[in-house]
């Protein structure tokens, strides 16, 4: 494992939330889209975002929108994202954290990562599992 990061979830603001982070902190931001996801988009969603990455020297803060109509409750809109160096890794934190726990998305690939996934562990913490495609 890499490191261990925060990851927020915003309510359809995460552009102008992670923005603001960013002139404030002085750092990098990288934006996707829903629009830029393979599949299909609900046309409210298109320009929320998917996936977003504020990096200053070592440090990293994530974030993305949810979907409209998801429930969204303001101080339980976080993950902890875990930075794996491997698929093979992350498929193994993956089936060892969500063991009696919930999967919210099973890993996969995405636009950011080699291997993805989403869960809530058996005590109810949120984990994200990512394993970074090269830059």
């Amino acid at each position: 494992m890499k490191e261990i990061n925060a990851y927020l979830i915003f309510n359809g603001n995460c552009r102008e939330a992670m923005t603001f982070y960013k002139n404030c902190l002085g750092a990098d931001l990288q934006l996707v889209k829903f629009s830029d996801m393979p599949g299909n988009v609900p046309a409210e969603a298109k320009d929320r975002i998917a996936h977003a990455r504020l990096t200053k020297g070592v440090s990293v803060l994530m974030a993305s929108d949810n979907m409209p109509g998801m429930t969204f409750n303001p101080g339980d809109n976080y993950f902890v994202s875990l930075q794996c160096e491997t698929v093979q890794e992350t498929d193994q934190l993956f089936s060892a954290l969500s063991e009696k726990g919930k999967t919210i998305q099973p890993p996969q690939e995405t636009p950011w990562a080699k291997r993805f996934a989403m869960f809530t562990d058996q005590f109810g913490t949120k984990w994200m599992l990512n394993c970074a495609k090269a830059q």
